[in-house]
């Protein structure tokens, strides 16, 4: 648990407010009573007021908190600071001069001194997290990793040898750290996402930009128009700007070329580092875009090109994206969960060839605009969730063959079925990929959970 002791020496016996009591709040909560602070907290759900009680925090309503006597106010990330509407307890909190952050600016707030590496983008950013901790663990640098994956931040352990910590940095969590800017900042990339959150792309586009200031390294994809713009303001204000591509050779930063992860930071000359066919976990360029991102991260530590490499090789890949649950008499089921957007979801299409497509959900902004080019790859599509119709007319207009599955329990049936009795077929055998290119909440709870649920009807399916 994050030691918050300065941090409530700096307040005094101001309350603290934490609003949203899911894994965030509730580790907010826990590290905040036990630094001593005077902690009131609410949640519209009920029951979450047992789990704060007995974490010794106050349950209070918004209305009869007496705002003019807060400190701060910790918002769960999920509820609304500007858009569609600020939160009521936002426009109170505002109405009396009271900061308004989350766990992120809290854990800053604690004067922690540990280097910090923040990695944001709109796709990719779990996956790269994770990389980086694996890299620098492995590299002999005591990595923490937390944020928008994994351990919530307050709850992450940060023993005194502890010499980095890397975060993955969600635009809601951007938004609320007003003055936390990371010693290290990764910008993978900014695709229309949470357009309904922030108002408009280029709001988005300005959040993501925000994790950069005069004072850190700013790690920078030009393989997106938003991000060039960023890089573009950046180099004005004269940050320190490594660049990544996965297709194009930069005079400065690591790039893709030829299936090399390519240095071009080295003084002496550009040097290939490795092949990626080497990484089996990292496959498709989204991966390899991640790939180069934790490698220049890992440089930024002293670390050789030679030792990053090698490190890179025993990673495990992450649960949820393009995991392999399963083959069956060929057929490979791989469980992409975590695709909840079209541009997510195009990394799989691009990475894999005869697909047995499971899709749907609660569909973002722009459907499935932008898959198009893919939509050779597919042999049927299994659609599921509120999407389904929608979907269908998409499809229908792109030639693509589809069923209205309608659940998960009746799409992975309908997709193991075709596939199977497709596999002698011209073309070679397929695979069942769950992709939903949307949200989860008109099903289940997260990502996680209907990746999980693909998981366990996959593993019940005979051979």
């Amino acid at each position: 648990m994050v030691d918050l002791n300065e941090f409530v020496k700096s307040i005094g016996d101001r309350p603290v407010y934490v609003v949203g009591l899911g894994k965030s709040g509730m580790a907010s909560v826990r590290a905040l009573v036990k630094a001593g602070a005077n902690v009131l907290a609410w949640d519209d759900d009920q029951d979450a007021h047992a789990a704060a009680k007995r974490a010794k925090a106050k349950v209070e309503s918004p209305e009869m908190v007496d705002f003019a006597q807060l400190s701060y106010v910790v918002l769960a990330p999920g509820i609304p600071l500007t858009h569609p509407t600020p939160h009521p307890v936002v426009t109170k909190a505002q109405t009396y001069d009271v900061p308004v952050i989350g766990d992120l600016e809290l854990l800053h707030l604690s004067n922690h001194g540990i280097k910090t590496i923040g990695i944001t983008g709109t796709n990719g950013k779990s996956t790269t997290t994770a990389l980086i901790g694996h890299v620098l663990q492995k590299c002999g640098v005591k990595a923490a990793v937390g944020g928008n994956i994994g351990n919530a931040v307050l709850s992450m352990k940060l023993p005194e040898s502890t010499e980095a910590i890397v975060l993955e940095m969600s635009s809601f969590q951007i938004d609320l750290c007003p003055s936390f800017r990371p010693d290290i900042g990764v910008l993978l990339n900014v695709t229309p996402d949470h357009i309904d959150r922030h108002g408009s792309l280029d709001r988005y586009a300005e959040i993501k930009a925000s994790i950069f200031d005069a004072d850190n390294i700013a790690i920078i994809s030009v393989d997106d128009e938003l991000c060039q713009n960023i890089i573009h303001r950046l180099e004005h204000d004269q940050h320190k700007i490594i660049r990544l591509s996965t297709e194009e050779k930069v005079d400065f930063g690591v790039f893709a070329e030829e299936r090399m992860l390519v240095d071009a930071t080295i003084e002496e000359g550009n040097d290939n580092v490795g092949s990626f066919n080497l990484l089996p976990a990292l496959s498709g360029v989204h991966n390899h875009q991640n790939a180069i991102a934790a490698y220049a991260v890992a440089r930024q530590f002293d670390l050789g090109p030679e030792q990053i490499f090698e490190a890179m090789k025993s990673f495990p890949g992450l649960p949820h994206r393009q995991q392999i649950v399963r083959t069956i008499n060929g057929v490979a089921y791989i469980n992409d969960s975590k695709a909840t957007n079209a541009d997510s979801t195009s990394k799989a299409l691009a990475t894999y060839r005869n697909l047995y497509w499971i899709v749907g959900g609660r569909a973002k902004d722009g459907g499935l605009d932008g898959l198009e080019e893919y939509m050779e790859r597919i042999r049927y599509a299994y659609l599921i969730g509120e999407a389904a119709e929608e979907f269908s007319s998409w499809l229908e207009k792109r030639g693509v063959t589809y069923h209205f599955s309608k659940t998960m329990e009746r799409a992975v049936v309908d997709a193991h079925e075709q596939a199977q009795a497709d596999k002698g077929q011209p073309g070679g055998t397929g695979c069942v990929l769950l992709s939903p290119a949307c949200a989860s909440f008109d099903q289940y709870q997260n990502f996680e959970e209907r990746g999980d649920r693909f998981i366990s009807l996959v593993e019940e399916l005979k051979e």
